[in-house]
């Protein structure tokens, strides 16, 4: 089992595979998904996804202030790349919320992936909360293949088409940091093994559990501290030490987050 984490743009460093290299992409793009106009979208990070009055010192996070449209064009783009270094029969995983929905499934077909469905993250009822209308409960995964998937053997997993799990301010690393149950759940689908390829890896969540499940590991953070903290939590998954991963000290976080925080995503 094998690990790394690059800092820098992630079309570059898939330039840079080799064809056919991975089992699996499963990533958190930045999804510029912030505010309802261009102007919100162009606003901090930490001004986007983080409620009033909420106490955090996270680093921003690259990436996140195109529109709609420009937003597709790049996905497409980097997903097309994304195709070429997965192997015949590799997936893809790419987390959306729902502003970004239809235009995600779109830019994966228009990627060249096959697309098989959404499987909805539900964050229980820890999700921000809206008074009189429906709570923003549920972030989606868009998920497909690359080619057909094969028939799988009789011991092969079968997967949940949801994934129910709450985020906790000790596992929250990343300001659209997602919880590393989540992920846990996620790389099982990467069952015959292989290597796990995160363009757009964060905190390293992705990492943390491709690694605890045996699975080698490359990822990609444009954000060079967002890049020391993967690396610092992969390497406690590496060496068996899961409550370390989950909870290392972070240097990012210099200032604890209120209860508020907890449960936030985007």
């Amino acid at each position: 089992m094998s690990w790394t984490i690059h800092t820098g743009d992630s079309l570059r460093l898939m330039q840079e595979l080799p064809s056919a290299h991975v089992a699996a992409v499963i990533t958190d793009p930045p999804y510029s998904s912030g505010g309802a106009m261009r102007s919100d979208r162009m606003s901090s990070t930490t001004r986007k996804y983080t409620m009033g009055g909420t106490l955090t010192h996270r680093a921003d996070f690259a990436g996140d202030n195109r529109d709609q449209r420009s937003y597709g064009y790049w996905s497409a783009l980097w997903l097309s790349e994304a195709l070429r270094v997965t192997a015949l029969g590799g997936v893809c995983l790419l987390f959306s919320d729902w502003r970004q929905l239809p235009i995600t499934t779109d830019a994966l077909q228009a990627g060249g992936w096959i697309w098989r469905g959404i499987v909805p993250w539900d964050k229980t009822d820890s999700a921000r909360p809206d008074k009189g209308r429906f709570r923003n409960q549920c972030e989606y995964v868009v998920w497909g293949s690359k080619g057909p998937l094969g028939v799988a053997p009789p011991d092969a997993p079968c997967l949940p088409g949801l994934v129910r799990a709450r985020v906790h301010r000790s596992d929250k690393h990343h300001i659209a940091g997602k919880p590393t149950d989540v992920m846990r759940s996620l790389v099982r689908i990467a069952w015959q093994g292989g290597t796990i390829l995160d363009p757009f890896c964060g905190s390293g969540t992705t990492g943390v559990a491709a690694i605890e499940a045996g699975l080698d590991f490359i990822g990609c953070e444009a954000v060079a501290a967002y890049a020391d903290l993967a690396r610092t939590r992969c390497a406690h998954a590496a060496a068996g030490n899961a409550t370390n991963a989950t909870n290392p000290t972070n240097p990012i976080l210099s200032t604890p987050a209120t209860p508020l925080d907890a449960g936030l995503c985007r």
